[in-house]
């Protein structure tokens, strides 16, 4: 997956849009998280990102990166579907480690603890 197509996955959306996307993710994303927890090396990062992403603390800027990445992670069918093994995910982790990467500085260590502490309650 090229950066321009990246770019345009993780370009600011109308605010109807935003919301509506914001409101997919919460109901999905932790069924999608625990699919692909271990096809995704950093789904603690991810995590973290997901609990940024719903901080009202959080630039809206930052929130608009994140949404719009879990919102193709959680995408049943995007550029790759998840369902063919092992490459289903490449494309959601190529999204997801730039969104992540671009916003890094603002996932604070409150979104660490918080998905270190919800990753160890979805293993047990």
């Amino acid at each position: 997956m090229d950066n321009v197509k990246i770019g345009e996955i993780l370009a600011p959306v109308r605010p109807g849009e935003e919301t509506r996307r914001e409101q997919i993710v919460k109901r999905r994303f932790w069924q999608k998280a625990k699919k692909a927890a271990r096809h995704v090396p950093f789904m603690e990062d991810v995590v973290a990102g997901y609990y940024c992403a719903l901080d009202s603390n959080t630039p809206t800027r930052v929130r608009g990166i994140l949404i719009a990445a879990l919102f193709y992670f959680i995408l049943p069918f995007d550029t790759v579907p998840d369902f063919l093994a092992l490459l289903g995910f490449t494309d959601d982790v190529a999204v997801l480690a730039a969104a992540l990467g671009a916003v890094s500085a603002h996932i604070t260590p409150a979104h660490r603890l918080a998905a270190k502490k919800a990753l160890e309650n979805t293993e047990g």
